[in-house]
């Protein structure tokens, strides 16, 4: 428990949340990127003035190792901003009670259980992050697809998320063998490991390591890209031909939960005015119908209609194989 308590200790302190006690406590696990969670936590806080909001964010891989340790006895009250393809492992279903959260009817089917114990109304896709003057530098072509990145030239200059710790790294590996075929897949990314410098336990790590220069490509998140271009950096979002991997963060309520008015209250809240404006600031996939991408998306090059460099993918498809897929590539690419 001891990095838990540093965890939500840190989290409290930064966001300025420190208080006397109030009448309810609220436990969240979530998934979604440390620069989102402060402002959306902030906003939630003075919304639930009369909750303290205590936040653990764990990628995506230990999220689910921690829920499933924790079956017997668990410790959230919410699973907020979580991949939908790893909620949906049976094991966490169970876990989950239904629970429609005010203005969850707008969102399409696809985009909510059936059942009710899951919502999404954002999710995030991956991209590309190419350092331009590094690319320059070293005379390198850009690459628009996975193929490109065979060439010997890239030796040394990618890095990518390990699938079975990130979320980010899964859905790429997910969308190359759904997109191409399992054998066709495999041989794909077979292809480029030779050139990969290292695989990570983070989703955005790739892209920060390409745009201070560390390596030319770094294939990880457009969120992630998009904020390193407003900032400055000398990067490019780059949608791999073929289709890029996307991946829904649904949110639903633990059963176990005892304190369920607020944990209610708080997935109320995601899915109000005030939230979806503050996820048009971070986010490329948005869900809800109607919400436009900011200037910042637009800037960097996202486009006006994102399905047209979306991978198909099979959600369900994707939770159901994730198991054996995440193996194959240990067994393959561990390092």
């Amino acid at each position: 428990m001891k990095t838990w308590i540093q965890t939500t200790a840190l989290s409290v302190a930064v966001l300025g949340l420190a208080a006397p006690a109030l009448a309810d406590e609220l436990t969240v696990y979530t998934a979604l990127e440390e620069e989102e969670i402060a402002a959306y936590v902030e906003a939630a806080q003075a919304a639930m003035p009369d909750t303290k909001i205590n936040v653990l964010r764990l990628s995506t891989g230990k999220l689910g190792a921690r829920l499933l340790a924790e079956a017997g006895n668990p410790q959230a009250d919410v699973i907020w901003g979580w991949a939908v393809s790893a909620m949906m492992d049976p094991q966490i279903l169970e876990m989950l009670e239904p629970y429609a959260a005010k203005g969850v009817d707008v969102l399409p089917d696809t985009f909510r259980a059936e059942d009710g114990k899951w919502f999404a109304p954002i999710g995030y896709m991956g991209a590309f992050c190419v350092n331009t003057a590094r690319l320059e530098e070293k005379g390198l072509p850009m690459p628009s697809s996975w193929s490109d990145l065979e060439n010997p030239a890239f030796e040394g200059e990618v890095v990518m998320p390990d699938p079975n710790s990130s979320g980010t790294g899964y859905l790429h590996v997910n969308a190359v063998l759904q997109s191409m075929g399992e054998e066709a897949g495999w041989a794909q990314l077979e292809a480029v490991d030779p050139n990969m410098a290292q695989y990570t336990s983070s989703g955005s790590k790739p892209c920060k390591a390409a745009r201070v220069g560390e390596f030319t490509v770094g294939i990880s998140l457009a969120f992630t890209a998009m904020q390193s271009i407003e900032e400055g950096y000398p990067l490019a979002m780059v949608f791999p031909e073929g289709g890029v991997g996307y991946e829904l963060e649904a949110s639903g309520l633990m059963a176990s939960s005892d304190n369920k008015a607020a944990a209610r209250a708080f997935l109320d809240w995601t899915m109000s005015d005030e939230a979806i404006g503050l996820y048009q600031q971070y986010k490329a996939l948005i869900t809800v119908p109607g919400v436009d991408a900011s200037e910042v998306a637009e800037a960097a090059g996202l486009p006006a209609d994102i399905s047209t460099v979306l991978a198909d993918v099979d959600f369900i498809r994707a939770a159901t194989d994730q198991t054996a897929v995440k193996a194959e590539w240990r067994e393959r690419f561990g390092r």
